[in-house]
Order: C-alpha cells, then sequence, then structure tokens
C-alpha cells in the first residue's frame, strides 16, 4: 500500500523509512534508522527527483505509481549516484523505459560502470546554468562536485523555490510519518543524527560544502529537499548556520571532550579525575567516552561539536591503543581541525602513546597541543594528580580565552 506525503501543490514525496539496516555504508551505526527521500513533480510533464535504494524498492514503486495515476514518467533527475539512492534505476528503466534521465556527465559515467544501460535517446547531460523547463515549472542546476561524490549536482525549482540539495542537508533517522522539519523536535531528536551523518559521510569535502553554500545563498530557497531526513519548510537559517560551522570546522561549542583507551581501568581513572577538576574549575560542559565501547562515528561527530579534546591513551605494543589509533586516522581522514587538544599517556615500562598520538596530531590542519601532558605509569600516583592539576588549569584557561 502506497504512503506519500504532499510537499507543494505539484510536488509530493514518495520516499521510504528503512528500519531494518543496521550500518549505513555498512560501517556508522542508524539504530534510529534512515530515510530515502524522492520526490515526483506533477507538471505538463512528470519528474521524478531521484529513486532509492534497491531494497526498498517495493514501497518506492507503488508510491511512484499511486502519484502517477496513470500518466507516463517523462523525466527522472539523477542528482547523486551513490546506491542509496541510484540502485533502482535499473528497475525503474525496466517500469518505465520511455523516461528521460537528467544528470551531469559524470553520473552517467558511473551510471554505466554500476551497469546501468540507458538509451542515448534518453539521456539529457545538464552543468552548472542549465535549466530545464518541465511546463510551470523551470528548474536550474547547481554543479556540486565532491558534496560527497565528484558527479552530484542539485536542483532548484525556479517556480516553488525548493532546492533539492542530494545529501547535503541530511541526517540518519527514519521520519516515521512526519516529513518536515516543523514536524519534530529537531534538536532532541534529530541534531546529533544531522551532525553524525554529516561528520562521518561529508565531513571531509568541507571547501566543497562551503563553495556549495555561497552558490545556494545566491538563490531564493523557500524549501530545502534533501535526500535523507526531513525537507525543510521553515527555519532555513538554523540548519544552514550548522552546515557552515560544519564545513568550516569551527566548534558548535565551547566545551571539553576526553576520549579515553583503557585496558584496566587506571587510564580512565586519569581521565575521570581531569573531568572531575575541570568541573569543580568551572567547566561543566565536560563529555568522556570510552574509545574501546562506542563507535567511532559517535566520537567524530562529538569531536566536531567541541572546541577541546582530551586524548588519554594506554600504550599497546610500544604504540597507541588500536581503538584510539582508529579514531585519530579517522580524524585525519575526516579533516578534523581547528581544535585544542590536550594528551595524556600512560604505559608500564615503555610509555610510547602520548608521543605517537603527538606526533599524528601534528599532523592535522591548524590543531594546537597543550605543552601539560600528563604521564600515568601504570596508576595515577600524587605526582600525576598534580599533573592532571596544571592540565585542568590550562584547559580552563583556554577554554575561558
Amino acid at each position: 500500500m502506497h504512503f506519500v506525503r504532499k510537499v507543494t501543490e505539484n510536488l509530493y514525496w514518495i520516499g521510504v523509512d528503512d528500519r531494518r539496516l543496521s550500518l549505513f555504508e555498512n560501517i556508522h551505526p542508524i539504530p534510529e534508522g534512515i530515510s530515502y527521500n524522492s520526490y515526483v513533480l506533477l507538471d505538463e510533464k512528470t519528474v521524478l527527483v531521484d529513486t532509492v535504494e534497491l531494497a526498498s524498492g517495493k514501497q518506492f514503486f507503488e508510491n511512484l505509481a499511486f502519484v502517477l495515476q496513470g500518466r507516463p514518467l517523462d523525466y527522472c533527475i539523477i542528482n547523486h549516484v551513490e546506491p542509496d539512492h541510484a540502485s533502482s534505476i535499473g528497475e525503474l528503466l525496466l517500469r518505465y523505459p520511455d523516461v528521460t534521465l537528467i544528470a551531469s556527465e559524470k553520473a552517467f559515467t558511473l551510471m554505466g560502470q554500476f551497469g546501468f544501460t540507458i538509451n542515448p535517446e534518453k539521456k539529457v547531460v545538464v552543468k552548472e546554468g542549465d535549466t530545464q523547463s518541465f511546463g510551470k515549472h523551470t528548474f536550474a542546476f547547481v554543479n556540486a562536485p565532491m558534496v560527497h561524490w565528484p558527479e552530484v549536482i542539485v536542483s532548484f525549482d525556479t517556480t516553488s523555490g525548493v532546492l533539492f540539495s542530494a545529501d547535503a542537508f541530511g541526517t540518519f533517522g527514519a521520519l516515521n510519518g512526519r516529513l518536515f522539519n516543523d514536524e519534530v523536535d529537531f534538536d532532541r531528536d534529530l541534531l546529533e543524527p544531522a551532525r553524525r551523518y554529516y561528520t562521518n559521510i561529508v565531513g571531509k569535502y568541507g571547501a566543497p560544502v562551503q563553495m556549495l553554500l555561497k552558490k545556494a545563498a545566491k538563490l531564493p530557497i523557500k524549501m530545502i529537499a534533501p535526500l535523507h531526513g526531513p525537507v525543510w519548510r521553515s527555519n532555513l537559517a538554523y540548519f544552514i548556520d550548522k552546515y557552515d560551522k560544519w564545513s568550516s570546522y569551527t566548534p558548535e561549542e565551547k566545551g571539553v571532550l576526553i576520549v579515553y583507551g583503557s585496558m584496566y581501568g587506571n587510564t580512565e581513572n586519569a581521565a575521570e579525575i581531569l573531568a572531575g577538576k575541570l568541573v569543580e574549575k568551572g567547566i561543566t560542559n565536560v563529555r568522556m567516552y570510552d574509545v574501546s565501547k562506542t563507535h567511532v562515528s559517535y566520537l567524530i561527530s562529538e569531536t566536531f561539536k567541541y572546541s577541546h579534546l582530551v586524548i588519554a591513551s594506554v600504550t599497546y605494543n610500544l604504540g597507541i591503543y588500536p581503538p584510539m589509533l582508529n579514531y585519530l586516522h579517522d580524524m585525519a581522514a575526516l579533516a578534523v581541525q581547528k581544535r585544542t587538544v590536550a594528551i595524556v599517556g600512560n604505559g608500564s615500562w615503555a610509555p610510547m602513546a602520548a608521543g605517537k598520538i603527538a606526533k599524528l596530531i601534528g599532523e592535522m590542519k591548524n590543531m594546537t597541543l597543550l605543552e601539560a601532558r600528563p604521564a600515568v605509569t601504570s596508576s595515577v600516583t600524587k605526582t600525576t594528580d598534580e599533573q592532571l592539576e596544571q592540565l585542568a588549569d590550562d584547559l580552563v584557561a583556554s577554554v575561558k580565552a
């Protein structure tokens, strides 16, 4: 049975919620599920904007047929070829062989790589500045390469002011019947999933996102329709500001994130003592995570959120504790920058972790390393406690600066 939502007078959401998938991209946990958004415009011509993941195709094609009400499907705009949005293209071509596909040149190349056979007479290649009229509605196309794949375009309905933003402005989380941002408590339910989605999926590509934001600022946008998450029809400036901060690597909040790796509880003890000292000194915005028990996608999201980071790690095989090393590698891969970082090291006979962590942080852009570096030798001692006191003072001064 179909389930659709009306977006504007002639535009319908025909997407699906996926609550069965446990790992997005087979990496990131999505306990809250995820939506795959697709839209249909009914004008003199009918226009489908993107498809969905093939495993959700049954619901999608029921929705599409219901909205079309027997009309032919004239066009399909492909903004992004990643399979969570485009793997249904093959089935779409079987069901609607006369449909004309509109996409960037690179997108058609990728469609060929994914095995889709497209009639050359049913291809319209668009680039920056091109427009396409479907009757009353005219779409303008804007290149958005590396947000977060190289073929991406975004489509702007100049008639209604709807921006079809591809993966930009997306979020983890099933919609659960609610389509619009003002139908949800976004700060409570979706801000953390939105941050975790952006930072882990798009985070590396801050510069291209900044470029897209500058282009979007020149458009009279009334609504943002992404490929995941709610459609934004109010308070657009709020979410655009979040994207501006995330893509410029500007911390959302002044506070201290403590990420620790501990085998037998001694490094955890040092981290907990430091957290307590910070709170006693007036820095109450402190979060702590065990790197062994917290999926790295959550750690990356929190790292983008906070201004200050403490990395506390035991030495393991003369190096960095493996889960901590994985976190650090993700930080580098996702271009984390503009953070103040403190290090707490532990080792019983050859304490090597702190120095190697400092080297990795030093190779990242625009990172500030605090000089105070408490050293735990097996367990916290009076000397270590004094060093943690000094580090707490340095962090307080830096946060309040």
